[in-house]
């Protein structure tokens, strides 16, 4: 009898193991689909079809890609602030010079969540790490009133001493300094507590942004960052663009026997679209701290400049990707030519019809990488992409190793560039909380000009026929990380 009870037992437990994943893999395919896309629910199903109790648990942690419902709230909140603190919108010169298609893109940055489109400004910029350091850290130093410092990282080490010194120097002289910098972003380098250590002694305010600390109360999807980068100086200078406040090693052992460094672009802007990036702090500040600024500057005015400038914020506190719709649309209505570049470049598909459309349509469309990468998963991720637009016609452009090219910027024909810290991936697209800046003007266009052709002098381009060369092992390793594209 016993031996009967036990194997039915044994029967009703492998039963009901049975109709337990049987149910897990029907709700999986009802809940995962709902408002994602395709690939990204796709990538999502696998995971949980093929390793079920691990990529159930992984999709409870990582599977919303909101931030918490209290963030969002005052992200709404938020954006009337933004409105109605911008000051040069009555600057922008609707001359013959602007293409159709213009107006109707800063109508739907506005309509996502963008600010106003301002002129009246001017830029400069640089695409040396050093010598941006050197540039912030010089307008530091001159700070009378208020410095604002958001770094996705932001580490102290013998690069970036003097920047943190000059910190450390305007606080002491009443200036008024306030620091953000990513939690996970930062956590993963030697520097944090040193640098957090710094920030204390020199009495400088600073929080995390999207700190995970459960213990505390603070949690939302670990994946989700602040991967946003700026500085603004008493209101009136701003810088943004894709460099960290580190090294351009990383402060890796190993990259530095390897030679490897980043490479990165920087923008120092003045006039009133100064507003807007400071914004962003504001923005992002009030979310860490429920502090909401007031300005302590004086108000902005125009200088010389001739640049029309919009900032567009984007990321999980949108319930659009901002960024992506503005970039699709910008491909599509270019005339002439296309410069997309970008360290990690792992488009969805929208973005990849856009772009080999584009080529495929006798557009000139050009595409800059680096020849090596630093996040396995990403970059084979990024070379599974690469056959369609070679063959669409696309020129791909790889930056020679041992250099990451970290710089995010790009030009439509001879009237629109976009710089900011958003890659070209559906991780910038949808978990991270990037800043954009679109830029009209002739000044600006015929300086990133020149970055490009810097850019191409060095580097080697990739043709279809060396591409087809590569070994099936590799394919396989590509067409493997293009699956998890949209969980990256």
């Amino acid at each position: 009898m016993d031996d009967r009870l036990t194997a039915w037992l044994s029967l009703a437990i492998v039963v009901l193991l049975i109709l337990v994943d049987l149910a897990v893999r029907i709700t999986a395919l009802i809940v995962v689909p709902r408002n994602r896309r395709p690939q990204t629910a796709m990538a999502w199903l696998l995971a949980i079809f093929f390793i079920p109790y691990v990529g159930i648990l992984f999709f409870l942690l990582f599977g919303s890609a909101r931030l918490p419902r209290g963030r969002r709230r005052k992200q709404r909140e938020i954006d009337e602030y933004i409105v109605e603190t911008t000051e040069g919108i009555e600057l922008v010169e609707k001359d013959p010079a602007w293409p159709p298609w213009l107006e109707p893109l800063v109508e739907l940055n506005r309509t996502l969540g963008a600010m106003p489109l301002v002129g009246g400004n001017s830029a400069r910029m640089w695409q040396d790490n050093q010598a941006s350091f050197d540039a912030m850290t010089e307008e530091i130093r001159q700070a009378k009133r208020v410095v604002h410092v958001e770094f996705y990282i932001l580490s102290l080490d013998d690069t970036t001493r003097p920047f943190f010194e000059a910190l450390a120097a305007a606080r002491a002289r009443g200036v008024k300094v306030r620091v953000l910098l990513d939690h996970l972003g930062n956590l993963q380098y030697p520097g944090y507590r040193r640098t957090k250590r710094f920030l204390d002694a020199a009495g400088i305010e600073w929080h995390l942004m999207l700190p995970l600390q459960p213990l505390k109360g603070k949690f939302q999807r670990p994946d989700l960052r602040n991967h946003r980068k700026l500085l603004v100086i008493d209101g009136t200078v701003a810088f943004t663009g894709s460099l960290n406040v580190i090294e351009t090693p990383y402060q890796r052992k190993k990259n530095h026997r390897r030679g490897l460094h980043w490479k990165d672009y920087w923008v120092r802007f003045e006039g009133p679209v100064v507003a807007g990036i400071d914004a962003i702090f504001v923005t992002d500040w009030y979310s860490e701290t429920d502090e909401l600024l007031v300005r302590e500057a004086a108000p902005i005015r125009a200088g010389d400049g001739h640049l029309d400038c919009q900032v567009v914020p984007s990321g999980p506190g949108f319930s659009v990707e901002n960024n992506l719709r503005l970039f699709n649309s910008l491909v599509y209505n270019a005339q002439k030519r296309i410069i997309l570049v970008s360290p990690y470049f792992v488009p969805d598909d929208s973005m990849l019809y856009a772009v080999t459309t584009a080529a495929q349509s006798g557009l000139h469309v050009e595409l800059f990488v680096s020849e090596m990468g630093d996040q396995f998963m990403v970059y084979h991720a990024q070379r599974s992409y690469y056959e369609a637009l070679l063959k669409a016609g696309v020129k791909i452009y790889l930056f020679p190793k041992p250099t990451i090219l970290h710089a995010k910027h790009m030009t439509f024909d001879d009237e629109v560039a976009i710089i900011g810290s958003s890659n070209m991936d559906m991780r910038s697209f949808t978990l991270d909380l990037e800043i954009s800046v679109m830029i009209h003007g002739e000044p600006f266009l015929t300086q990133l000009r020149e970055v490009e052709d810097s850019y191409r002098a060095v580097s080697r381009e990739l043709t279809l026929e060396e591409w087809r060369q590569r070994s099936f092992g590799i394919q396989t390793v590509d067409n493997l990380m293009r699956l998890t594209a949209g969980l990256q």
